[in-house]
């Protein structure tokens, strides 16, 4: 356990430092199709990086893929308070580095085998030379290893995935004394299942299912004292789970053209942790469309995922989310493209920008000031290379 735990920390720490978060904590998508494609990919085969979306896309497999890359993503976020005359100041947690590995096989005419390990969601502030806005930092980073199994027969397939999550939390703040106790990590363990059906030679549908994965970061957030203690917050203890989700999605291909839509619901609300802060369930919306070329391949998509933050009659909480977690943005557009570098290799790469954001709530009895506004726009760029062999 100690080993595998560090092992995931060392690569957290070399590829990661505060993500941002996109639809709420979580990216968008993972590996530059996905995220081309409006994080679309539930009934859509990208290959190896299948595994991370739904694992019953794996059993499209096609002989043995491996694909890495990386996603640089950059928020823009910037916070003020009417005790500072609303002058914004801008969040140092601006850049990050966040990785994506895969690898699929075939076994035999109908089993295959995938594994990826990915940094998949996150979010975080840097206000540490502003004392106004209570020196906050926070970061938190969530890594994934999943194995995957999965099953196909003429039109049908369905795969698991045992799910080995890495997370680690670090809040820091001074708002009348200091508290920071130090990052906590922890590791969750959960299971990824997913079918599709192809219903025409053309059309394919499928769903998929993520459960709940429970974290315990100690010292952390607790009411006796953590965090909320400092706010007077009660009810809270250190843990926070990455929320269950239910997806369902539809690719259909006409000529070159590729078109993707999915759905999904993410149970923030459900989750614990985030249901102490009064996180809400958030729909999620994704539309893309690809057209392959000869040795090429162009993409674009369209996320739209409601906000899952609401705005609460407790400014304590208000506090909270709008300033040391603003995971607020809801829109998100995409490009990306493929082109085939050799026989055997494809370089790709995305870029997803979320426009521009402003929330406003009441902060008042916290002694930061009445109100906070908090403006949050996106910029990510993914690059991967797929060897097929």
């Amino acid at each position: 356990m100690r080993k595998t735990k560090l092992a995931l920390a060392v690569t957290s720490a070399i590829f990661a430092s505060s993500a941002m978060a996109t639809n709420g904590t979580n990216m968008t998508g993972v590996g530059a199709q996905a995220n081309a494609m409006g994080g679309t990919g539930v009934a859509a085969y990208y290959g190896a990086e299948n595994t991370i979306v739904n694992p019953a896309m794996v059993a499209k497999s096609q002989g043995t893929e491996f694909a890495f890359g990386g996603t640089v993503f950059m928020p823009n976020v910037q916070s003020t308070t009417d005790n500072l005359s609303n002058a914004m100041q801008s969040s140092d947690a601006d850049l990050n580095l966040i990785p994506s590995v895969s690898m699929s096989t075939r076994i035999n005419d109908n089993w295959s085998f995938g594994i990826g390990m990915y940094g998949t969601s996150g979010m975080g502030v840097d206000y540490g030379t502003q004392s106004a806005l209570a020196l906050a930092q926070t970061t938190m980073q969530i890594m994934r290893f999943v194995p995957t199994i999965a099953y196909n027969n003429e039109n049908y397939g369905f795969g698991l995935s045992p799910v080995i999550q890495y997370g680690a939390l670090d809040i820091s703040f001074n708002a009348g004394s200091a508290f920071g106790p130090g990052m906590a990590q922890d590791i969750g363990y959960g299971l990824d299942l997913g079918a599709y059906i192809d219903i025409s030679k053309d059309t394919t549908l499928a769903l998929a299912y993520q459960s709940e994965i429970e974290m315990t970061y100690k010292g952390q957030l607790n009411s006796t004292s953590g965090a909320a203690s400092k706010f007077g917050l009660t009810g809270f203890t250190d843990k926070i789970a990455q929320p269950s989700e239910i997806k369902v999605g539809i690719a259909h291909k006409m000529g070159n053209y590729t078109l993707t839509a999915d759905a999904k619901q993410v149970r923030w609300g459900q989750a614990a942790g985030y249901k102490d802060f009064g996180w809400e369930d958030q729909n999620v919306f994704g539309l893309g469309v690809k057209y392959n070329g000869n040795g090429y391949w162009m993409g674009a998509g369209y996320n739209k995922g409601d906000n899952p933050i609401a705005v609460k009659a407790d400014t304590r909480l208000n506090m909270l989310n709008n300033l040391f977690f603003p995971a607020t943005t809801d829109t998100h557009l995409s490009v990306g493209g493929g082109y085939n570098i050799s026989k055997n290799a494809v370089l790709e790469g995305a870029v997803v920008y979320a426009p521009e954001i402003e929330t406003t709530v009441s902060i008042a009895g916290t002694g930061l000031g009445n109100t906070s506004t908090t403006k949050h726009s996106q910029l990510g760029y993914t690059v991967s290379v797929r060897y097929n062999f």
